[in-house]
C-alpha cells in the first residue's frame, strides 16, 4: 500500500485533483468529508462542538451551521485550536479505519487540507501539494464559492503559506493551468504513484 498525503491551500483546486486521482484508481480518504460526518446531527462530535461554542452555531434543523462556525474560528486562532482539538482525533480514527480496509496494492490518497499546519507529512510515504497563486485562490473563492473577500482572505491567512506547503512536497501539481493541462499532469503523477506502489 502506498500512503499519499494530498494537500493545498483553500481554492487551489485540490478537490479537482483528488477527483482525477480517483478516476485513475486511487482510494480516496477525504478528511473534509469525514470532518462533516463526525459532526453530523446525533454524533458525539457535534455535542462536543455545541458544548464548546454554544447552540448559536446550529441551524434551525439542529445541524452544524458551518459558515457561522467558520466566521468564529477563522478570525480567532485560539477558538480554531479548540475546534481542531475536538474534530481532528475523530477524523484521524475514522481515516485509520478506512485505510485498514484497503487492499495491499492500493494507492491510498489522504486528502488533508491542514496537512502542513498539523505537521502530518511524516505519516505518509509521499506528499502531493496542489499549488496555485494567491490571486487564483482568491478568484476561485469569490467566483466559485461566493465567499466575501474579507472571509476569503481570513481563511487563506489562517492556513500555511505557499512556501511552507512546497517545503514538505515530494510532488507539486501546479494548478494555475487549464483543466486539460491539469489532467495531463495528474496522469503523469498517477503513473509515478503506481510505480512506487508496485515497488512496495
Amino acid at each position: 500500500m502506498l500512503k499519499v498525503g494530498l494537500t493545498g491551500g483553500i481554492g487551489a483546486g485540490k478537490s479537482e485533483v483528488s477527483r482525477l486521482l480517483v478516476e485513475h484508481g486511487a482510494l480516496l480518504i477525504d478528511s473534509d468529508r469525514i470532518a462533516r460526518e463526525v459532526v453530523a446531527p446525533g454524533t458525539e462530535g457535534l455535542a462536543a462542538v455545541v458544548d464548546a461554542f454554544g447552540r448559536e452555531i446550529l441551524t434551525a434543523d439542529g445541524s452544524l451551521d458551518r459558515p457561522r462556525l467558520g466566521t468564529v474560528v477563522f478570525a480567532d486562532p485560539e477558538r480554531l485550536a479548540v475546534l481542531n482539538a475536538i474534530v481532528h482525533p475523530l477524523v484521524r480514527d475514522r481515516s485509520a479505519a478506512l485505510e485498514a480496509a484497503a487492499t495491499e496494492d492500493a494507492v491510498v490518497v489522504h486528502d488533508v487540507p491542514l496537512l502542513t499546519e498539523n505537521g502530518l507529512a511524516p505519516l505518509f510515504d509521499l506528499v502531493i501539494v496542489v499549488d496555485a497563486s494567491p490571486e487564483t485562490q482568491l478568484d476561485r473563492l469569490l467566483r466559485l464559492r461566493g465567499t466575501t473577500e474579507a472571509d476569503a482572505r481570513a481563511r487563506m491567512a489562517a492556513q500555511a503559506t505557499r512556501e511552507q506547503r512546497r517545503e514538505i512536497a515530494d510532488i507539486v501539481i501546479d494548478n494555475d493551468v487549464p483543466l486539460e493541462a491539469l489532467r495531463d499532469r495528474v496522469a503523469e503523477v498517477w503513473a509515478e504513484l503506481e510505480r512506487r506502489a508496485r515497488k512496495g
